[in-house]
């Protein structure tokens, strides 16, 4: 039993690509990084190397991986209790779990042998059941955002991050490839974009809705729970068998707004940060 680690993304997927796609639901995100680092190079998200590794556990199966890709936090899969301590001795007295992203009961063991490392979100993974358009609907319609709308997008995608203590270094590159892909969905009333929701590309069957936005002076009028039932839809429409959705357990709105249009609780994370 033990962890093996990498910065080469195809010799990670060469092992745990397999273990990844065989639950893609709880590992949607890390199968977004990864694609991506296959397809854009290892230097996508930033200048420091990828940390990419895997646990195999006494039969010799993958059970379990870790990824990071500078300046991002560590992104932990659901590993076995016994896989937590040997990662702690590994990676624990550098900068790698500095800040980590995982299930809640790892979380729980890595708190218990990281001192210092507190808990900064709770996110809670959701799956679309039954779509349930609002209705009725809002004033308005929705259709798909164009180059046209680039500023806005930028400036809306970085105040997302910044609401959900994400990174802004990502907003211009999503928004000028979900522009191309036609990923990204406005709200639009009087001829006005009032409101934002993206989706990721389709990994092993699964579409992730994303930068869910409304601006603070259209909010409470149904403009999110529209524009997330119509990238929902779009998603359904490419031929993704499981919808997907993440949101921030400490934003009551956001995630009543979810289970209205159908969405269902999948999972809780939790994210640590390391104190000073």
């Amino acid at each position: 039993m033990t962890w093996t680690f990498t910065d080469d993304v195809d010799v990670f997927l060469a092992s745990a690509g397999a273990s990844l796609a065989a639950r893609p639901v709880e590992h949607t995100v890390a199968l977004t990084v990864t694609e991506r680092l296959k397809r854009s190079g290892a230097h996508h998200y930033g200048a420091g190397d990828p940390v990419l590794g895997w646990w195999r556990g006494a039969d010799g199966a993958v059970a379990g991986t870790l990824v990071r890709t500078p300046p991002h936090v560590a992104l932990l899969t659901a590993v076995p209790a016994e896989a937590v301590g040997p990662l702690v001795a590994d990676l624990g007295s550098g900068p790698d779990l500095d800040e980590v992203n995982a299930d809640r009961d790892t979380a729980a063991l890595l708190t218990a042998l990281l001192p210092g490392h507190r808990t900064v979100q709770e996110q809670r993974l959701y799956r679309l059941g039954t779509l349930r358009p609002p209705s009725p609907a809002p004033e308005g319609r929705a259709r798909a955002a164009t180059r046209a709308d680039r500023a806005l997008l930028v400036a809306w995608v970085r105040a997302f991050a910044a609401a959900t203590g994400q990174s802004k270094s990502s907003a211009e590159w999503l928004v000028d490839e979900g522009t191309e892909r036609g990923s990204l969905t406005l709200w639009e009333c009087d001829g006005a974009p009032v409101a934002l929701a993206g989706r990721s590309r389709m990994l092993a069957g699964t579409v992730r809705v994303t930068s869910v936005y409304t601006p603070p002076e259209f909010r409470g009028r149904g403009y999110a729970a529209a524009v997330t039932a119509e990238a929902s839809r779009a998603a359904l429409a490419e031929g993704a068998a499981k919808v997907l959705l993440f949101t921030d357990l400490a934003n009551p709105t956001s995630n009543g707004v979810y289970l209205r249009v159908g969405y269902e609780p999948v999972a809780d994370r939790v994210q640590l940060r390391r104190d000073g």
